[in-house]
């Protein structure tokens, strides 16, 4: 009998008695891993990519830790169908991998999927073709022959394609000499995606306060074991060359760093200085990657060929080799929180990552969570403070208009205050930079003659007007159609009114008040990542006047001539129901006016508010972030919100409003009684309906000490089973309430 029919029996006749069965963890919402027998000959541990049958498919799974319980028939049992050659997830990563799951109440599978998200990378790379030098040399002697044997003579392998560049020649000479026998064909490892970083490629250039924060940290690394440090420094401090340092020790020490950033898409400006620091650009690890190259940054972080990476929120389930230091740039910034499938916090997640394994943890912020600012204060983490810019460069000097008393002229959005300084930056050769946090031309069109509003038919949100691609679209499904000339509800033409401003309105009114200037609006909806990265180039060099722009010009960049930054409407984020809104406004106008005046240049914020006397108003333009933080701490603590007390949020969503609502006040019922947690809800949410889908909520609130993670489970498993359209999203730890 043949192998492969003895196989085909096997798995026909199910394990043979005895054999080894493991617990297998697959990539989809079970509640625990699922039972496979290890075929004889085959070596697997816990952590091993495997491919195992799932009903009818092949899925990949990993090998996890304790004992197959026994409760599957050993008839009925299927067999592990490969063992992939990469190295096995390491007991570290899996206990993180758990202990996400086990907070974020999130079935393990779904986790471990994060860290299995490059398929085509479990398998080795291929080996690639190069050319090796030997000792005949060609009949004929050329110029450009000679080129080629000179270059390759250093007694390295060359790709054919480089050795052609090097030797600054055609490929047909190369192949013309490989006829001869001047070179063998050999078999090369596959070249790394980046190349080493120096840690001493450059001296470091620090100052005062950076000296000892760097001192700081660098005790941390060497130190080893589990801490946090806080960097705290004002915009401009050169928090990043501090922390450089941190990375340099790392990896004198031989080992790899991860470096968390909220927008990596957007930061080609860090990867250029990382290259100036450290000889070498950071492999990249984010959502725009193309396929391929994720494959090779994945596979040579496990095998420990890639010593930093530079990535999103997901870089976190990278599986590392050897990790040894986790930074968390701009650690305050709301994109670390995942609000899809899996619910979690990377800036958090990284906090236990460190823990789990033992290594330092350094998260940055100009304006500081106030979890972590807590934190700090009573010790949990280790405060470092720069007070100072680099260089002593002069923070910007911040003023408030008053709208009430200084306000736009008829149509406009910028107040005459603001017009003024514009025109006197662009004289002077300098630039202005105008935020306001909308998309868009206009956030609401209506009819002037029946009332109508364009609502978008599947939420509960208002169509918002992109005049320059003459559409109307909602910003939560997608949904668009072309502009309308004429009322859909009285049929009326030209009666269709912009209510709002957007960025494109805000740069229709500065190009009428300075026609000459050369004006760029920077929005997430008007350009790809690459044209990002080409306009921020542009604004760095100097090639525009007037910059005009969303949170996306928030997130650190570093603008040379850059004097005066407009806050077009400083009290937008304010009247929401959002208990981290004062907070949030707070880090967003602190880190854009802090756009100005980096280098040196003296330079002005200013700040159009309706509400002068808001405590955030006061705080930045006084410059007395303390007093912020000091009150809006006593706040949160006398209303035992985060950190002093925990949320859980509940997401109900069914096609009808009925059915939505019923589920929510069923669960509400099942909750269990516990002292010091209750439950606020059900209520329509803020955005009552997304995507056709109608949705309530439950917030439920306890003591800092509460067990929500159980809690949420009991009334879960007491309450009505999800039937239907019927669905439940659970999220602790919210940061959104929408």
């Amino acid at each position: 009998m043949t192998r492969d029919s003895t196989d085909l029996f096997g798995d026909l006749l199910g394990p043979v008695p005895g054999r080894r069965v493991v617990p297998v963890l697959v990539p989809m919402p079970a509640p625990k891993a699922y039972s496979y027998g290890v075929p004889d000959g085959m070596a697997v541990e816990p952590g091993s990519i495997v491919q195992v049958p799932l009903g009818p498919r092949l899925v990949v799974g990993v090998v996890w830790d304790g004992d197959d319980d026994g409760s599957v028939d050993p008839k009925k049992l299927k067999s592990i169908e490969k063992v992939f050659d990469c190295p096995p997830l390491t007991r570290d990563m899996r206990t993180f991998l758990d202990w996400v799951a086990a907070y974020t109440v999130t079935p393990p599978g779904l986790v471990a999927r994060m860290a299995l998200r490059a398929p085509a990378a479990f398998d080795p790379e291929p080996m690639v073709e190069a050319l090796r030098l030997t000792e005949m040399r060609p009949e004929r002697m050329t110029a450009a022959r000679e080129r080629v044997i000179a270059a390759a003579s250093d007694g390295f392998s060359w790709t054919r394609s480089g050795l052609a560049h090097a030797a600054g020649t055609s490929s047909s000479v190369i192949d013309g000499l490989t006829q001869q026998g001047v070179f063998e064909t050999v078999f090369m490892p596959p070249p790394p995606v980046v190349a080493l970083p120096d840690p001493d490629f450059v001296a470091p250039r620090l100052e005062g306060a950076q000296k000892d924060a760097a001192a700081d940290l660098l005790a941390a690394v060497e130190e080893g074991g589990f801490s946090v440090s806080l960097i705290d420094g004002i915009t401009g401090s050169g928090k990043t060359e501090v922390y450089f340092e941190a990375i340099a020790a790392t990896l004198r020490a031989g080992k790899q760093v991860l470096i968390l950033l909220p927008e990596i898409a957007l930061t080609s400006s860090f990867l250029e200085r990382f290259q100036d620091r450290f000889g070498a650009k950071p492999a990249e690890w984010h959502s725009d990657l193309a396929p391929r190259t994720r494959e090779k940054v994945w596979r040579q972080v496990t095998t420990g060929t890639v010593r930093v990476v530079a990535g999103a929120r997901s870089a976190l389930f990278l599986p590392f080799e050897d990790l040894g230091l986790i930074i968390v740039d701009e650690e305050h910034d709301p994109a670390y929180k995942q609000e899809d499938r899996v619910f979690y916090n990377a800036r958090d997640m990284a906090v236990v990552r460190g823990r789990i394994t033992g290594f330092p943890v350094v998260l940055v912020s100009a304006t500081p969570s106030v979890e972590s600012r807590v934190n700090g204060e009573v010790g949990r983490y280790k405060p470092i403070h720069l007070p100072t810019r680099f260089g002593d460069a002069a923070l910007p000097r911040l003023g408030l208009v008053d709208m009430r008393q200084h306000p736009p002229a008829r149509g406009g959005f910028l107040s005459p205050v603001l017009i003024n300084q514009i025109g006197k930056a662009v004289e002077r050769g300098e630039q202005a930079l105008l935020f306001l946090n909308r998309r868009g031309y206009a956030p609401l069109t209506l009819c002037r003659v029946c009332g109508h509003r364009f609502q978008c038919p599947d939420c509960a949100s208002w169509l918002v007007e992109h005049r320059f691609r003459g559409q109307i679209q909602c910003h939560h499904c997608g949904y668009s159609e072309k502009t309308p000339e004429a009322c859909p509800e009285c049929g009326t033409l030209d009666h269709l009114v912009a209510c709002g401003p957007g960025v494109e309105r805000i740069a229709e009114e500065v190009e009428r008040h300075f026609p000459e200037a050369r004006t760029i609006v920077l929005s997430s909806d008007l350009m790809g990542v690459k044209r990002l990265r080409l306009e921020l180039d542009a604004i760095a060099r100097g090639e525009a006047d007037i910059v005009i722009g969303t949170q996306l010009v928030a997130k650190g960049h570093n603008f040379p001539l850059m004097t005066l930054v407009g806050i077009v409407d400083a009290d937008l984020g304010l009247a929401n129901g959002d208990p981290r809104a004062a907070e949030r406004t707070f880090q967003l106008l602190s880190q854009v006016t802090g756009r100005a005046g980096r280098t040196g240049l003296k330079s002005l914020g200013l700040l159009q508010t309706y509400q002068p006397q808001h405590p955030v108003m006061q705080a930045i333009v006084s410059g007395d972030a303390d007093a912020f933080y000091e009150r809006e701490i006593a706040e949160r603590e006398k209303a035992l919100l985060p950190p002093f007390g925990r949320l859980a949020s509940l997401i109900v969503s069914a096609d009808t409003r009925q059915d939505a609502e019923g589920h929510a006040r069923g669960l509400r019922m099942a909750a269990p009684r516990t002292d010091g947690i209750t439950i606020l809800g059900p209520a329509e949410a803020p955005l009552a309906l997304i995507r056709g889908r109608h949705r309530f909520r439950l917030l439920v609130h306890g003591r800092r000490n509460s067990d929500m993670q159980a809690f949420v489970k009991a009334m879960i498993a007491a309450g009505p089973k999800e039937r239907g359209s019927i669905s439940v999203q659970l999220d602790i730890d919210p940061q959104s309430f929408l």
